[in-house]
């Protein structure tokens, strides 16, 4: 028992000196910084861990194995795909004008905002993921921009897009009713599951109440408890329409749906006179906005026409894609063959910190994931050059100091405490440009500025903390004592 309790001792204090010593935390760091590496590259890249783990479930699964490594198996990584844009995947870019010759001036923001959530959902609807629908001002014309990436029956989508919003209120079906509506759908053919998936469509029946009659929605708060509510308005014939159908539902649900799909189910406590509703839940202030947004865009006719519309073929987007990526590779190779030459192993260095850079980024796009774009790839390729220059700035301040005759560890200190205002400084300027950009910009303007300033981001970590890692393992060798790797004579 004594030998056992000494080896672990011995074991305890090796781990404690080659990871938690001074010098064992660098070492830890880095293990760590590769470990990551690893797992992120492998996330990027699932390919190459999938033919890896293909070949040895083969051998595994060999007969010369004994049973129970014949029935384990490497499972295969996690694989999420880019998101690619209109202009990668192909697809359709459509520009609709709207007509707000029925809409004041004042409402004409909300009511555009109101469509826009409307079309969005009806493309979701169609099968198109991640639809991009802006909306465009030109002098006084409103117009959406809708694009739809990897459509393929753009004549249904185009047909669908175009329809004005529908918005009414419906009623609960009475349960016998009901019951003969599921019955005759199962009589012909249809399972349980999916009579159940139809649900919504048999438990509310339509009223002659619609949005034409609703004059407004708005957001409001409930003076005693300060919570967010909707107030709706409908006009004079309305009123009586929607007390009506109140008096007859009071206790039960009254739903209101939105291109057929319900949007909110309120339950009526009392008959209601006036033409003054409010509807009440546990709203946050955006779910409350949200909804308002929804009925005025069923309640104000805003008719779309379809002024333009572009294909852009998946060959054309595949083309584009492959010269991106290897101007990528290129530009990456290209600086850091350059800052080994200048900065020799510095430079090195900096290749390694531009590589896990460059993984960290990719890991990012998927994983958020970022929808990539000619331009949104542009605007990573352009933030590698950033990153190079982060490494530069500290590495000239370096040398500055190693030739005062500073020590080594002493140095690198320096370099970063001084070098940093003139990266943090020249980085923040460039974030706030992409947040102008981004935020005043179209979607290829956008595109390149959120990249960008992702990758100037990951860029500051990559030469703050791995340069700098670097930089503390050699401190600690036997490295320091060759000035003519890091100094030109």
């Amino acid at each position: 028992m004594r030998i056992i309790k000494m080896v672990f001792r011995k074991i305890a204090s090796f781990f404690r000196t080659a990871f938690f010593s001074g010098k064992g935390k660098v070492r830890l760091s880095f293990l760590l910084v590769l470990l990551v590496l690893v797992l992120v590259g492998f996330f990027d890249f699932p390919a190459y861990w999938d033919k890896a783990a293909d070949k040895l479930n083969d051998k595994m699964h060999s007969q010369e194995k004994v049973q129970f490594v014949k029935n384990m198996t490497i499972p295969h990584f996690w694989n999420i795909p880019f998101r690619l844009g209109l202009d990668l995947q192909g697809g359709t870019h459509l520009v609709y004008k709207a007509d707000l010759s029925q809409i004041g001036s004042a409402g004409a923001t909300d009511a555009m905002q109101g469509v826009r959530d409307v079309i969005e959902r009806r493309v979701n609807a169609f099968g198109v993921t991640e639809p991009l629908v802006q909306i465009n001002k030109a002098g006084s014309d409103y117009r959406l921009l809708v694009d739809l990436a990897g459509v393929k029956d753009v004549k249904e989508a185009i047909k669908m897009i175009g329809e004005t919003p529908t918005l009414d209120f419906r009623e609960e079906t009475p349960q016998q009713e009901y019951d003969s509506m599921i019955a005759a759908q199962k009589a012909q053919g249809m399972t349980d599951e999916q009579a159940k998936s139809l649900d919504v469509y048999f438990r509310y029946k339509q009223t002659e109440l619609t949005g034409k009659y609703l004059k407004s929605a708005a957001v409001d708060f409930d003076q005693n408890t300060g919570k967010a509510q909707v107030s709706i308005e409908f006009n004079d014939e309305g009123a009586k329409l929607f007390e009506n159908i109140t008096e007859r539902n009071t206790g039960k649900p009254l739903a209101i749906y939105l291109d057929g799909a319900p949007i909110s189910i309120p339950r009526v406590n009392e008959k209601i006179t006036g033409g003054r509703a409010v509807i009440t839940g546990n709203f946050s202030v955006v779910e409350a906005k949200d909804l308002a947004r929804r009925l005025n865009a069923g309640a104000l006719p805003v008719p779309i026409s379809l002024i333009s519309q572009q294909t852009i073929g998946p060959s054309l987007g595949k083309e584009s894609l492959d010269k991106s990526v290897r101007a990528g590779i290129f530009g990456l190779l290209f600086v850091a063959v350059y800052m080994v030459i200048l900065y020799r192993l510095l430079g090195l260095f900096s290749a390694f910190s531009l590589f896990f850079y460059s993984i960290i980024v990719l890991f990012l796009f998927k994983g958020v994931p970022v929808t990539l774009t000619l331009s949104g790839i542009a605007g990573f390729i352009m933030s590698i050059g950033i990153a190079a220059d982060a490494n530069i700035l500290i590495f000239e301040r370096f040398r500055e100091e190693l030739k005062s005759g500073k020590p080594f560890s002493a140095s690198v200190t320096e370099a970063f405490a001084r070098a940093w205002p003139s990266v943090r400084d020249s980085n923040i300027s460039t974030l706030l440009t992409c947040l102008v950009l981004f935020w005043f910009g179209t979607s290829v303007i956008k595109g390149f500025a959120l990249t960008l300033s992702v990758g100037i981001v990951v860029s500051l970590f990559s030469a703050m903390f791995i340069t700098r890692l670097f930089l503390k393992m050699v401190g600690e060798s036997s490295a320091t004592k060759y000035h003519w790797l890091w100094v030109r004579k």
